[in-house]
């Protein structure tokens, strides 16, 4: 009998899902009676409602988000391109004021003391005195808004406001790309 109370009571503790749990056991027959299963209603999960809300919700962080991404791309390639050009022209510049104190071997005629090409600053020059060279560039820097390491170039016998770039020297160096800045004014003119 005792055997039987406890396989009974063992049995309602495994049987915990349901609702009623005061089944019971008599005594004096030793027979287990379960209840009806009785289950709660399922409250879990969302209404097609709420999903349609939270959807929107999101949808609608997202269309404002994206114009602030988008502003700090474009702000970090502006960046990217104002350190790229101070570093070519820095280049140019140095060569040009070694080559003015002829410490640069012989320099080509009408080069106005110069590079002929970007690729001459990265492949180095060598100095007067020795065969030792001297580097200006460790590589040509890409261009963040054509993603080419294509510039546009200026000599000293252009006209300043011509795209076109008459091969004798490069003075000056600018973007290829059409863009704008966010005040109106082209990249190319930077």
């Amino acid at each position: 009998m005792i055997r039987k109370l406890l396989a009974c009571r063992a049995e309602l503790l495994v049987t915990t899902q349901l609702r009623d749990t005061s089944s019971i056991c008599r005594s004096d027959t030793g027979d287990c009676r379960y209840p009806q299963r009785q289950l709660a209603p399922d409250k879990s999960g969302f209404s097609l409602i709420e999903l349609i809300v939270a959807c929107a919700i999101i949808w609608t962080l997202t269309v404002l988000a994206l114009p602030l991404v988008r502003a700090q791309l474009r702000h970090a390639q502006e960046r990217d391109l104002l350190a790229d050009l101070r570093e070519i022209r820095h280049a140019i510049d140095r060569y040009k004021d070694m080559a003015d104190a002829n410490l640069l071997g012989p320099q080509k005629v009408g080069a106005d003391n110069y590079p002929e090409t970007l690729q001459e600053l990265v492949d180095g020059v060598p100095l007067a005195k020795g065969t030792v060279k001297m580097r200006f560039l460790r590589r040509i820097p890409r261009d963040p808004f054509t993603n080419t390491t294509d510039w546009g170039l200026h000599s000293t016998q252009d006209d300043p406001n011509s795209g076109f770039w008459g091969g004798q020297n490069i003075f000056n160096v600018y973007t290829k790309s059409g863009l704008q800045d966010s005040q109106g004014k082209p990249y190319s003119d930077w």
